[in-house]
């Protein structure tokens, strides 16, 4: 049981010591939700295409 202990302990002093970043700068939320909407038309559109005869 201290073992449970001690690594509480050693994880909850690493969780705090730290800054978190949770983006990277580079990356758009709007140019990745677009990509993603864009990519989604485009598979929605190809199956579409695939069921003609339905």
């Amino acid at each position: 049981m201290t073992a449970f202990a001690s690594a509480h302990t050693a994880l909850a002093t690493l969780a705090s010591e730290g800054e978190h970043v949770d983006t990277h700068p580079s990356i758009s939320p709007y140019m990745t939700g677009g990509a993603a909407l864009v990519i989604l038309l485009l598979l929605l559109w190809v199956t579409t295409r695939f069921n003609r005869d339905r």
